[in-house]
């Protein structure tokens, strides 16, 4: 007994210590985000007073329009890939076809290339496209990048509902089109929901790609306009106001996962991430 009560407390000393050190960050990202420049020099770690409110209007007034930006551009992306997504990954699980597994796997083949590869002839396609510094030169290549991992996702979880249902679908009259709006769409809501959640999150937080397509600086999404802090004070760091700045560009991520935590959490306990 008394090894068992040191152990499970060794265990939870661990997810203490782990616990901390996962979320210290974001206290400590609200805590800098209401000192000035004196107090985060002085006393780096802990809580000042006065708190400065305006540090978050005046983050507010120079990150709007790129969390703006990012806004658009964020959700046509995570609609697009839904739409193209849900429909090849309903071809992929209730069609039979000559070649289906092979091309399935060809598709899947792509999760292997790492995207770091394909950024300078993707830079060059959309060069010659005249895509450059416009929501198009964004959109678009997100679209196609998300399509992998979201029909590897859907494929599955379409896969695993019952062929009854599809049956008794067209003994009735339907068309496939209609077993895909009235079936398959809303018994696939939770895994929808985890795959844009998904895309949201790698949309919103790409750095590398708006950097190097948006040369505008009215265009910049938030991880490219976040970064710009110190070349809009005139190459201080400002340092209260630039993580005001990191608190409000987390703030819509946070509000979208607390509105649709329970359809992602039902997405991945209903067997989503099972091949």
């Amino acid at each position: 007994m008394n090894k068992d009560l040191k152990h499970d407390f060794l265990i939870h000393i661990i997810l203490i210590i782990l616990g901390i050190l996962t979320f210290y960050p974001f206290a400590f990202t609200i805590i800098t985000s209401f000192k000035d420049n004196f107090q985060f020099i002085h006393n780096f770690w802990g809580i000042t007073l006065p708190l400065h409110f305006s540090n978050y209007t005046d983050a507010w007034s120079r990150i709007s329009r790129y969390i703006l930006n990012s806004g658009i551009v964020t959700t046509i992306s995570a609609f697009g890939v839904l739409a193209v997504a849900s429909i090849s990954a309903f071809v992929f699980a209730r069609f039979n076809f000559p070649g289906r597994e092979f091309l399935f796997l060809c598709i899947l083949s792509l999760l292997m290339i790492p995207g770091i590869l394909t950024l300078v002839p993707a830079f060059l396609l959309v060069k010659r496209l005249g895509l450059l510094n416009t929501y198009w030169v964004l959109i678009l290549p997100y679209i196609s990048g998300g399509q992998v991992f979201a029909i590897f996702i859907l494929r599955s979880f379409i896969a695993s509902l019952p062929e009854e249902l599809f049956e008794a679908a067209r003994v009735d009259g339907a068309t496939t089109l209609k077993s895909f709006f009235n079936i398959a769409i809303p018994l696939s809501k939770p895994i929808l929901v985890t795959v844009a959640i998904m895309n949201v999150l790698g949309t919103w937080n790409d750095y590398v790609w708006p950097l190097v397509t948006i040369p505008d600086g009215r265009m910049w999404t938030i991880t490219v306009g976040i970064v710009s802090f110190s070349s809009q004070y005139g190459g201080l760091e400002m340092w209260g106001p630039m993580f005001a700045g990191y608190v409000i560009a987390s703030i819509p991520l946070i509000v979208l996962f607390f509105f649709t935590m329970r359809y992602f959490i039902a997405g991945l306990t209903s067997g989503a991430l099972k091949v």
